[in-house]
């Protein structure tokens, strides 16, 4: 790490928030249920963020539950759920 002059960045001490209040206009339509039946049925996403070039990307991927393997991914600089899901809508196919 020294020869390419990388250094280690440890994250601060994080705590998540409790909800409050249930998302009743986000449905719980998996229930924990995480085995799919066939592929292509069951997709699950989620968006986290990446410290590099002394900025922070945003990473969103979307994960096939029955093949475990990522279906598509997009990377940006803004934490804009519309960009990487306009992203993600191309890589999937709906328009």
């Amino acid at each position: 790490m020294r020869e390419l002059g990388l250094i280690s960045k440890q994250p601060g001490a994080h705590t998540y928030k409790k909800a409050t209040v249930e998302r009743s206009d986000i449905p719980n339509t998996l229930n924990r249920e995480f085995d799919a039946p066939e592929p292509n049925k069951v997709w699950c996403g989620d968006i986290t963020y990446i410290w590099a070039q002394g900025k922070w990307h945003y990473l969103a991927v979307v994960m096939d539950l029955y093949a475990r393997q990522i279906v598509g991914w997009a990377l940006s600089g803004n934490p804009d759920a519309d960009q990487a899901e306009t992203k993600l809508n191309v890589v999937s196919g709906i328009s």
